[in-house]
């Protein structure tokens, strides 16, 4: 047998066996073998300090006969692009393009590369590519909806429509519709939804689940309705989609009716989710808990660490913080991190620091935002000093705060903000009209929250801190560009602060408009000086 020792720059040594021309199969390395152990070499090598080793590595594979295998020729134009050896990346690439692969082979280096997370050399292969076929871009268009490009995905699926002759099918749907929900981009959910015409999905679950999320993500929950009550209801994921929609629009009494018309179809672990969740967001403690039993004494599910989790949230935003905390102490289960950040929140909004230090001490990976939960909750009870130590423990361990986004699309544009943000191509109309608006609300009787500026400054400079926010700067510019009466949707990446919520309820009155603003936890609907989610969230 041949031996050869594929060095790996001082981490580690590994030897790969070559098969051997022996006819005794004990003693001979699989196919299979071989190429997993040679992916792990080269998995091995993505490092920049490595490149000798992908170096090397790439010798003995070509050596061995697997130089042209697309999986292992992904993994090593990927290592090649970690070791900042971009230009041989992008030969061998060439290389590759140009011996005319089969469309089998384009498909599996393209797969590889985006599992890889390299989109663009993906998209690369696609452009170059002599032969493709339904597969090809359905690879690539999911393959950005997992790397978290849904904007691509959607510029894929246009060049698609446009450019060849392929039409898509039911799995290049569900990859559109999971881009739309992600950006909550109404406008192209609608496009795609129009595309599937003359597709008989009706009987197909995962569109008609597809289609249910993605209306209520993009924050229409009327035309999801309408889908659910339009399409086959057999599977329980069509369900579980409406209730979860219903959930995150606080529509519990609408989650709840929904519940109750399961007759033929089974609720299931994510069923009860939804409906925790529902509860939870709108204070119905008493039914939560009913359904939280129902679970295991009905339909013998036993709760999962989720559904912990969402009775956490609920007893916490219903001010039970004490009762919270026992139940985490009784779980059967660990709790994890989203757990205690739950508690963490709630005793913010209730100021009890000492459950908060409590949380923060089980946090074994604190984030950014934890830590300034903690400080702000010292900052509320006027505790300067501790808030201080938090700040100054935030800097030694290099974490900063997360920073707000917010967007809002608008003619199938996406337009991003953060606060303070003046890099927008309109920025000086945007920041004219929220100043009119700002002035416009406080002479209705708006007063700015400058309690929620935990910081010992001057009230003119905490009212200036809240002024800015993201979500403040995408709604002046979704009433600068839409007409007068039109619905104004907005997406942020992080909960809305109380006082961004007050003024968006002042400004909903003021102008007649009906403004939807979907944040981290949940939907909200402004209307005539009032939220759907009776400033419970």
């Amino acid at each position: 047998m041949q031996r050869i020792s594929i060095p790996i720059s001082g981490i580690r040594r590994l030897s790969v066996t070559s098969l051997s021309t022996s006819s005794s199969a004990s003693n001979r390395v699989t196919l299979a073998d071989q190429h997993r152990l040679l992916k792990q070499v080269v998995e091995s090598c993505k490092s920049p300090t490595n490149s000798k080793c992908v170096l090397q590595a790439h010798a003995h594979i070509f050596k061995l006969g697997y130089g042209t295998h697309p999986t292992l020729l992904a993994s090593i134009v990927t290592s090649y692009r970690r070791c900042n050896l971009s230009h041989i990346a992008r030969r061998l690439l060439t290389w590759f393009l140009s011996s005319s692969p089969n469309v089998s082979n384009t498909n599996l280096i393209i797969e590889s590369l985006m599992i890889n997370g390299e989109s663009g050399l993906a998209n690369k292969v696609l452009r170059k590519a002599s032969d493709r076929n339904v597969i090809t871009w359905n690879l690539m268009i999911g393959g950005y909806v997992r790397n978290a490009q849904y904007e691509e995905a959607l510029r894929t699926l246009k060049d698609m429509i446009s450019f060849s002759d392929i039409k898509p099918n039911k799995f290049t749907f569900a990859s559109g519709l999971a881009a739309c929900a992600r950006l909550g981009d109404l406008h192209h959910a609608k496009w795609v939804h129009s595309l599937m015409s003359g597709v008989e999905f009706n009987n197909n679950p995962i569109l008609c689940t597809a289609l249910v999320d993605v209306y209520a993500k993009c924050g229409d929950i009327e035309t999801s309705k309408e889908v659910f009550y339009g399409v086959q209801r057999d599977d329980v994921s069509v369900w579980n989609a409406m209730i979860t929609g219903f959930a995150t629009h606080g529509l519990a009494k609408e989650a709840i009716r929904v519940f109750s018309e399961m007759k033929h179809v089974s609720p299931d672990s994510i069923t009860f989710l939804g409906m925790l969740t529902a509860c939870s967001h709108c204070g119905l403690l008493e039914e939560g808990k009913r359904y939280f039993d129902m679970m295991s004494e009905r339909y013998s599910i036993e709760p999962k660490l989720e559904h912990y989790g969402a009775m956490v949230d609920l007893l916490g935003r219903a001010g039970k913080v004490k009762e919270a905390y026992e139940l985490i102490e009784s779980m059967p289960v660990e709790p994890d991190l989203v757990i205690w950040r739950s508690l963490l929140s709630s005793s913010r909004t209730y100021k009890n620091p000492e459950v908060a230090e409590t949380a923060i001490r089980n946090l074994s990976k604190a984030r950014s935002g934890d830590y300034v939960l903690l400080s702000n909750i010292y900052s509320s009870t006027k505790k300067w000093e501790s808030a201080q130590k938090v700040r100054e423990l935030m800097k030694q361990k290099g974490i900063r705060k997360a920073k707000g986004k917010s967007w809002v699309e608008l003619g199938g544009v996406i337009h991003r903000f953060k606060a303070g943000d003046t890099s927008h191509r309109e920025t000086k109309d945007i920041y004219k009209l929220l100043e009119e608006l700002m002035q416009r609300t406080k002479s209705r009787g708006f007063v700015p929250d400058t309690g929620l500026v935990l910081m010992d400054v001057s009230e003119e400079e905490k009212e200036e801190n809240l002024n800015y926010h993201s979500e403040k700067l995408a709604l002046a510019y979704g009433i600068l560009k839409s007409s007068p009466g039109s619905e104004v949707r907005i997406q942020k990446n992080i909960r809305m602060c109380s006082d961004c919520h007050n003024w968006v309820k002042s400004v909903a009155k003021l102008l007649n408009r009906v403004i939807i603003i979907r944040d981290r936890i949940r939907f909200h609907r402004f209307e005539d000086g009032l939220c759907s989610c009776k400033d419970y969230w």
